[in-house]
């Protein structure tokens, strides 16, 4: 008789612990994946066997026709959207259902992460995205054009031996991460750095620090703080080391004291967000300059209210921010870049056409480039805009339903789905981007594709990579004009080639969350012989 208790009790646990909570859209009549299928494919992510982007495909990919399909967060039920018009249903007009990112990583958990834009909630959200939204218009960024083009050709200087010929082999995620670190330290810290030549310095350290979440114990740790907050609390289990948050903190309010105490004024991120902490700035509503491309999100209207211009931000709000443009500009950043360099290296044509169009501005500009120059470069527009639809910098991108949502059923087979409160949705832009039916041959690189002609031929949400809506990404431009910027230079000086290190295919590493190559993107730069 116990025997038969405990074997009951097996049955009864591995039923409701194991089974029913991922047969969750299968009794709303939502096609998913089956129960085993669900656990085999988790546990390849958990276990660091398969990419956790290739999953998101894998799900995404295995139910073709269908507007949305059961996906599952570990226990968490998520539903994948699939179809660009729902997707702009949710992200832009019914916003107000759909407002918060869910928390994965809760406040209790990271008293700073919490605080940040990403995270932030509701009415606190709006507030914040109104009063940052100013430091990121384009005038803006034509402001912070100078600093990073002294980056960049400090950059490019460190690769250029007068004379030599030889092709240098370097491995691009490192020198990039190097880069945009020095971008961030000057263009938001105002802090000079230059970590190609000091290669530990302080600053590149705790940044390789706040962003590495590649292992084992890592991808744990989200586990844990994502199902049970008050243990990883109790463990003390953090996203970021005391270490980190000590640095930033000291970081930020330090520099914005000395600032306050000695008059200091610099076009940079600090700057802004010292006077975004006063009220001062405004959003720019019309005679803006040029932009920077076919993948800018324009700000919506909730970004350009004037009447939000009030919010008072503490010294942690203002760290919280100035960590989150960081921990985007030190990893995504470098990885588009990364994913750039890897494609021009391969695709041997689309380099040559993309340094020809940087020569002819060299040219017309008497050897100088101007923001407005680089503004105005379609071919190097369409190479960005192809590899951020091959790569995104993020594979998905959540909502939470913050009031009860419907969505209707528009074709044979569908039923009602009834969204409360808590649920989530999720646009996989890593397998919509690759949907044969939005992009044909999608694993192809082709520039093309956002040529004048041709984009009015792509959907409109089909192809997102800074997200959609509201809360798309507030930094996209920052980001556009880093990338364009630093490949416009490179390409000045150098071709990007295929050297014997190089891994080519690209093997998507399984450590990470996001795209990042298995073995490195090794690959050489190899001087041209140009005279301006």
């Amino acid at each position: 008789m116990p025997l038969i208790l405990i074997l009951a009790g097996v049955c009864l646990f591995i039923y409701f612990a194991l089974i029913r909570p991922f047969q969750f859209w299968t009794r709303r009549g939502i096609v998913q994946f089956s129960v085993w299928r669900l656990w085999l494919e988790n546990a390849k992510v958990i276990l660091q066997l398969k990419p956790m982007a290739d999953n998101l495909r894998l799900m995404y990919d295995g139910f073709p026709g269908a507007r949305f399909a059961g996906m599952y967060q570990f226990a968490k039920p998520i539903l994948a959207i699939r179809d660009p018009e729902l997707i702009k249903q949710i992200t832009v007009k019914d916003f107000d259902h759909f407002i918060d990112h869910s928390q994965f990583v809760p406040e209790e958990c990271e008293p700073l992460w919490g605080k940040n834009l990403f995270a932030l909630k509701g009415e606190r959200w709006k507030e914040m995205r109104a009063t940052l939204s100013p430091s990121f218009t384009s005038s803006k960024m034509k402001a912070m054009f100078n600093i990073m083009s002294e980056c960049a050709e400090r950059f490019v200087n460190h690769f250029r031996v007068e004379g030599s010929e030889d092709t240098v082999t370097v491995e691009f995620k490192d020198i990039f991460t190097r880069f945009t670190n020095d971008v961030i330290a000057s263009a938001s810290f105002g802090i000079n750095c230059d970590s190609l030549k000091e290669r530990e310095n302080e600053f590149y350290q705790m940044g390789k620090e706040a962003t590495s979440f590649s292992g084992f114990w890592n991808n744990m740790k989200f586990v844990i703080m994502m199902l049970s907050p008050k243990l990883a609390t109790f463990f003390g289990v953090h996203l970021f080391s005391n270490k980190v948050s000590t640095f930033f903190r000291n970081l930020v309010t330090g520099n914005m004291a000395a600032r306050e105490r000695d008059g200091i004024v610099r076009p940079d991120m600090i700057h802004l967000l010292m006077e975004a902490r006063k009220g001062r700035l405004k959003h720019e509503r019309s005679n803006e300059i040029i932009d920077s491309g076919y993948s800018v999100i324009e700000e919506s209207e909730i970004g350009k209210e004037e009447n939000r211009q009030k919010l008072q931000l503490s010294d942690d709000d203002v760290t919280a921010q100035a960590l989150i443009f960081f921990f985007a500009g030190f990893e995504s950043v470098s990885t588009l870049m990364c994913f750039t360099a890897y494609e021009l290296a391969v695709d041997t044509f689309s380099q040559e056409k993309l340094r020809e169009e940087v020569d002819n501005v060299l040219k017309d500009g008497n050897g100088t480039l101007t923001y407005e120059g680089l503004m105005k470069m379609e071919y190097m527009d369409m190479v960005v805009s192809e590899v951020l639809r091959k790569w995104p910098t993020a594979v998905g991108s959540d909502r939470m339903c913050v009031k009860p949502y419907t969505i209707h059923p528009e074709r044979d087979g569908e039923k009602p789905v009834y969204l409360n409160k808590g649920d989530l949705v999720i646009m996989v832009m890593y397998g919509m981007q690759r949907d044969e039916k939005y992009f044909p041959d999608p694993d192809r690189f082709d520039p093309e594709r956002f040529s004048k002609e041709n984009r009015r031929t792509i959907i409109p949400y089909s192809y997102m990579p800074f997200g959609a809506g509201p809360r798309s990404c507030i930094g996209n431009r920052f980001a556009l004009l880093e990338t364009k910027l630093l490949f416009f230079t490179i390409l000045r000086y150098f071709e990007i080639v295929v050297v014997k290190k190089s891994v080519i295919p690209v093997k998507i590493s399984r450590k990470q969350i996001n795209l990042n190559a298995e073995d490195g993107f090794w690959f050489g730069l190899k001087p041209r012989n140009v005279h301006y």
